[in-house]
C-alpha cells in the first residue's frame, strides 16, 4: 500500500456527514397563561359567589348552584383546551433524510420520515390570509404541517421549511 493510497481510520466518524441543519418544534399559540387563569378563574368564581349569595338571600337559593355549575364548566373547558396546547410537531431536516414527529396531546404520536429529494412541499395561500396549509408529498404519502399555528407562523415556517429543503436537495449545508 503507497502513502497516496490510505485505508481510513476505523475510529472515523462517518455519521456525522448527516448531522441535521434545520430543526423546528411547532406549538401552539395560548395566549392565556396559567397565572392568568388562576385570575380569570378567582374573578368569575367570586363574582359567581356573590352573585349566588345575594340570589340565596332573596329565596332563590336553586341559582346557587347554578353559578357553581357555570364555573365548574368554564374551568373544565379551559382544562380541555391546555389539553390540547400540549400537542407539537417536530421538524427535522438533513441531507438524506426529512423526519416528522407529530406528538399528540396524551402518548400518541406519528412518525414521517421522507427523503428530501423525492419530497415536494405543497403551499396553499389566500391572498387576504396568507399561507392556510403547508404539505409534505413523497411518493404518495402526505402529511400536513403546523395546522394549529396562526396565518402569520404558518407563512414564516413556510419559507423555512422551503430554504432547508433546498438545501437538502442541493445536498447539505
Amino acid at each position: 500500500m503507497s502513502e497516496n493510497n490510505l485505508k481510513p481510520d476505523k475510529n472515523d466518524d462517518l455519521s456525522g456527514t448527516d448531522k441535521p441543519f434545520f430543526s423546528a418544534v411547532l406549538t401552539p399559540y395560548r395566549s392565556l397563561g396559567s397565572n392568568g387563569f388562576l385570575v380569570l378563574m378567582l374573578c368569575f368564581g367570586a363574582i359567581s359567589f356573590v352573585s349566588g349569595v345575594l340570589f340565596w338571600r332573596i329565596g332563590a337559593w336553586p341559582v346557587f348552584g347554578f353559578f357553581g355549575l357555570d364555573v365548574a364548566i368554564l374551568w373544565f373547558a379551559f382544562r380541555m383546551n391546555y389539553r390540547s396546547a400540549r400537542v407539537y410537531e417536530e421538524v427535522v431536516v438533513s441531507r438524506h433524510e426529512i423526519s416528522i414527529r407529530k406528538v399528540g396531546p396524551g402518548k400518541t404520536y406519528q412518525e414521517y420520515c421522507f427523503n428530501p429529494v423525492w419530497v415536494r412541499l405543497t403551499v396553499k395561500r389566500i391572498e387576504d390570509e396568507g399561507v392556510v396549509k403547508i404539505c409534505l408529498t413523497s411518493r404518495g404519502e402526505s402529511v400536513d404541517l403546523g395546522n394549529f399555528l396562526n396565518p402569520d407562523d404558518r407563512t414564516s415556517f413556510a419559507g423555512a421549511i422551503a430554504n432547508a429543503l433546498a438545501v437538502a436537495k442541493a445536498g447539505g449545508v
